[in-house]
């Protein structure tokens, strides 16, 4: 009986063990995620300030923030771009950081109704550094795709309505000064927490001898 008891208590341990390790196997290989997802690229829309092209080739060299919304917005919107504008007088005013270091962009993704004109007086409401951008459709879907954005507009509009509302994803998007992703903020986040995030992206570029152009924001607005 005893013999009988050891030699299935041994096989169930060698049946245990052999389970286990099978699912060790399956779990190591499990694909796993490394890095940061691939958001953003190439890109050039209307510069509302001008009526001329701005894009990242303008932005590169420096470290900028996009956010996409629509001025027709009743609260979301003004609630990030007032967020956007405080890490940005955060940033200016850190003596290690300060002027033109961190460029604020918005870009409409309600291209029907945010005419150049629109976005230009809209953007003014926020802050003197915020870039406006817009665009046709086709090109403001192109850049939202690249970095992901899901914008929804009602179905079946008809000529010359102008009262809706468009459904969009809520997130900053902060870009290294070559045109990399490098971080996304959500609703939840506080300017204080995106302030202090920047300041580590920032501090780890220049350990790593990083140059950046500060020239003013402002000759970016102008740029035709």
């Amino acid at each position: 009986m005893f013999l009988g008891t050891g030699t299935g208590l041994l096989w169930y341990f060698q049946s245990e063990k052999a389970r286990v390790q099978e699912e060790r196997e399956k779990e190591q290989n499990k694909p796993k995620a490394y890095g940061k997802p691939k958001l953003g690229g190439p890109f050039s829309l209307t510069n509302a300030e001008t009526g001329g092209k701005l894009g990242t080739d303008d932005l590169n060299g420096r470290f900028y923030m996009i956010y996409f919304g629509f001025t027709h917005c009743p609260d979301i919107c003004p609630e990030e771009l007032d967020k956007m504008a405080e890490v940005v007088d955060a940033v200016k005013a850190d003596k290690d950081m300060g002027e033109g270091v961190l460029i604020p962009v918005f870009i409409t993704c309600d291209p029907r109704r945010d005419t150049p004109e629109i976005v230009k007086e809209y953007v003014k409401d926020f802050h003197d550094d915020l870039i406006g951008l817009t665009g046709n459709e086709e090109e403001i879907r192109r850049v939202a795709k690249l970095f992901r954005v899901y914008v929804s507009s009602p179905p079946n509009l008809e000529e010359g309505q102008e009262d809706y509302l468009v459904d969009h994803s809520i997130f900053f998007y902060l870009m290294s000064p070559d045109g990399t992703f490098l971080d996304c903020y959500s609703q939840n986040a506080t300017s204080e927490d995106v302030t202090e995030s920047f300041k580590n992206y920032y501090q780890e570029y220049k350990a790593k001898g990083g140059q950046l152009d500060k020239k003013p924001a402002s000759l970016l607005q102008k740029k035709a």
